[in-house]
């Protein structure tokens, strides 16, 4: 990752994090850009940028400034730029005592979701960009996953609604019951039975980025692989059709970090809240549902707390966030008077992965 930004002429730093739950998080920032104007400089405003599911913070960056990665951008424009890696994924899979690897620790470091992701590394890691710059505030911008962990940070967390100038949810992932991805769709009735099966097969890491696959994805996926079409087809059938915004050049780069590994749990919750309909926290089963919350079910998180400066941004060809469920999200937020607003991308064909892939990612 330090590699792939120095190489473009960018200063990169790294940093290591640790949460209240011994996790370790790497994070990466490159705290100015190379445009005219944008060189080192006191107190600059801070973005902390978040990936979404199965990502990583090579998201923000591996296209390149050329082609307008946010990560480029926002350091040329003059920001601080700080990208987050959740725990589990390729650049924080550690933790100060358990060994995601071990057989006798393995399920203890991997029994999270992205509710964990939310109270435990989201709050560290701001803190650390806080402590570390000597700001109070800063912007925010979360992609996917990273939307849902704001939405949970500032609902059980109230405290860190005052630490966000603004906020940024980009393709915002709080109620699904209307995704059209045919991957969710799939699995979200079988939901109940795969949790069972894969907590008995000790399946508990989800799409681990390996030397394996990174290879495969970058061979396969070249300009003049002959199935370099089913790579982008099996992105689509994930986020929404949009070849014309997809610049398939840079498939081989985004595949060689990408999927860049998870808990199952993840997976499981987000089936969970496909098939419930709720944005509401784990789903144990009635009865250990009754030890844990006190319910048989597991309760909705308030997005009546959230007071921080939040923007949604949408579109109509995302198979994830569909405008329905973003509405319903909206309606909820709409009554905190500091809420920004939902904005529509213009472009009908925008799908869930433009945000970071599109050829014309201003739209």
């Amino acid at each position: 990752m330090t590699e792939m930004i120095s190489s473009k002429g960018y200063p990169v730093e790294s940093h290591v994090v640790e949460t209240e739950d011994g996790y370790l998080l790497t994070m990466h920032r490159i705290p100015y850009g190379v445009a005219n104007g944008s060189g080192p400089a006191p107190n600059k405003s801070v973005v902390f940028l978040q990936h979404g599911f199965l990502s990583s913070s090579a998201d923000w960056v591996v296209i390149g400034p050329d082609n307008n990665a946010l990560g480029y951008l926002l350091a040329d424009a003059g920001y601080d730029v700080w990208m987050g890696n959740a725990r589990g994924n390729t650049w924080s899979r550690k933790h100060i005592t358990l060994d995601p690897d071990n057989p006798l620790t393995r399920q203890k470091f991997w029994n999270f979701s992205w509710h964990e992701i939310a109270i435990y590394d989201i709050p560290a890691m701001i803190d650390f960009i806080l402590n570390t710059t000597g700001l109070t505030k800063l912007h925010y911008a979360g992609h996917s996953q990273g939307t849902t962990v704001l939405f949970i940070l500032c609902s059980l967390k109230p405290e860190y609604n005052e630490k966000f100038i603004s906020a940024h949810a980009l393709a915002p992932v709080a109620y699904m019951s209307h995704v059209k991805s045919p991957f969710f769709q799939a699995f979200a009735p079988i939901n109940f039975p795969l949790s069972t099966l894969t907590t008995l097969l000790g399946v508990d890491e989800f799409a681990p980025s390996t030397t394996a696959f990174q290879l495969g994805g970058y061979a396969a996926c070249q300009d003049e692989s002959p199935v370099q079409g089913l790579c982008s087809n099996i992105l689509f059938l994930m986020s929404g059709f949009d070849p014309p915004q997809l610049n398939q050049t840079i498939l081989p780069a985004f595949l060689a970090n990408y999927p860049a590994g998870s808990a199952t749990k993840q997976f499981i919750h987000y089936l969970q809240l496909v098939n419930s309909g709720r944005f509401c926290q784990y789903d144990y089963g009635a009865v250990q549902n009754l030890l844990k919350y006190g319910s048989s079910t597991p309760p909705d998180y308030y997005l009546g707390q959230i007071t921080a400066p939040i923007a949604l941004h949408y579109s109509a060809n995302d198979w994830l966030s569909a405008i329905v469920d973003v509405m319903q999200l909206e309606s909820e937020l709409s009554n905190n008077t500091n809420f920004i607003g939902a904005f529509h991308v213009p472009y009908e064909d925008f799908n869930h992965m433009d945000y970071l892939l599109a050829i014309d990612v201003k739209l």
